[in-house]
């Protein structure tokens, strides 16, 4: 067990990708502990990847891909202004909603933050607001893309815990929700305290009707994927197919955002994407056959079931132990990290899959917005110019309401439950 955990540790502070450190360091292991399984480690690494729940990861990423690049941002924007516009601090707020409804179709944080941010990023400088405030809030309200059903991370975790998807996005819903609301909150606080401008805003009722009418394509499109996993009517990977094909007739006859000779580059991009989280779970696959060989799943429950503390004690370490992993490791590695190791002693202080399961990306989506890592924070420099650290400072405040809904999930079981248990049996 020591060799696989200094390896792993020596392969990630000498810069080697984390993928990699996990197969390298899984290689030494039998190398030298059980030289006699080696012949079957390509087998094992082929089953890390050989799941039917798998196919729904590509389709999720290319509807992404296939309504971002139809224009949906743009349309996504007016139609929040129409509620949030003359408010003080008005761009701020629709940058929050934007978020929340793109959430609910990209499935992405990093891709939130790149759509949204570039363009309202600058709008938001240009009518006066602070450029650290414009990256911070955006990249803070960019982390309940990852949370707010369809989420990429939320199907990966699910081919861990061998979870159903359908109730881990209707289990995430709420604390998706809950954030969002909560920075809404805190953008009008700051705003009035910092006496940011108000949009002026004047549209006809027939402007207001038109803006309403292009944004219900899109806004209905999350209802339309996730409302057919919850009523039976399809899989989660049917109803990521449904999707990419609702995206593309959208983004291609309605919308006209891209043309049918670009699809084709969309689909590469998908691929792209995917294969990269593929070999991570082949690789982390292998790592966590280890752990099970070790029984290390086993010795973490046995020790959480011996600990004579209170469960709110456990809970808050826990919590602590994912902010810490998602500031030095990626969402997907992250996932495939602690998932195994921890599931089976969150079943043991009675924390069921799914509410750990929301627990966990919820806890992973900060690290987005914290250094060294942060994927947002990166793409939010590229877009306004500044310091992934002075970007940081400023989307601290927003983070408050993470934390406080990351607590509520911990504490308070039914945010996470109680859609599931009702809509689904």
């Amino acid at each position: 067990m020591q060799i696989l955990l200094i390896s792993f540790i020596f392969l990630l502070v000498i810069g080697v990708p984390i993928a990699y450190a996990l197969g390298l360091s899984g290689l030494a292991y039998f190398y030298f502990i059980h030289p006699e399984l080696i012949s079957i480690l390509p087998q094992r690494l082929l089953s890390g990847m050989d799941s039917y729940a798998m196919i729904a990861l590509p389709l999720f990423i290319l509807m992404g891909l296939l309504m971002n690049e139809g224009g949906i941002t743009k349309r996504l924007i007016n139609f929040s202004l129409l509620f949030v516009g003359k408010m003080r601090g008005g761009l701020g707020l629709v940058n929050v909603i934007s978020s929340m409804i793109f959430g609910g179709i990209s499935g992405s944080s990093v891709a939130d933050t790149a759509s949204i941010g570039a363009v309202l990023i600058p709008e938001m400088e240009k009518e006066g607001y602070p450029l650290e405030f414009s990256s911070g809030i955006t990249v803070a309200s960019s982390t309940m893309g990852m949370i707010i059903p369809p989420s990429v991370p939320m199907v990966i975790y699910a081919l861990i815990a061998d979870e159903s998807v359908g109730k881990l996005f209707l289990g995430s819903l709420i604390p998706g929700i809950m954030i969002g609301f909560l920075m809404i909150g805190i953008t009008i606080i700051i705003s009035y305290l910092k006496k940011y401008p108000r949009e002026e805003i004047k549209l006809t009722g027939m402007e207001i009707i038109v803006r309403i009418r292009q944004s219900l394509v899109a806004l209905i499109m999350p209802l339309f994927v996730i409302g057919a996993v919850v009523a039976g009517i399809a899989t989660a990977t049917e109803s990521a197919g449904i999707g990419v094909l609702y995206a593309l007739i959208v983004g291609l006859f309605l919308f006209k955002g891209f043309k049918l000779k670009q699809v084709p580059s969309l689909i590469r991009d998908s691929i792209q994407t995917s294969a990269n989280v593929m070999i991570i779970i082949a690789l982390s696959k292998l790592y966590i056959w280890i752990l099970a060989i070790e029984k290390v799943p086993q010795m973490l429950s046995l020790f959480m079931g011996s600990l004579d503390s209170p469960v709110w004690i456990i809970l808050i370490v826990v919590n602590m132990v994912i902010l810490l992993t998602g500031t030095f490791v990626d969402v997907s590695p992250a996932i495939l990290l602690l998932a195994p190791v921890m599931l089976p002693s969150m079943a043991v202080i009675g924390v069921s899959s799914i509410q750990f399961g929301v627990l966990l990306i919820a806890g992973l989506a900060v690290g987005l917005v914290t250094p060294p890592v942060g994927m947002c924070l990166n793409v939010a420099s590229a877009i306004s110019g500044l310091k992934i650290t002075t970007i940081f400072k400023a989307a601290v405040p927003f983070l408050l309401a993470n934390i406080i809904t990351l607590l509520a999930i911990s504490f308070f079981p039914q945010v996470t439950l109680w859609l599931p248990g009702l809509l689904m049996k």
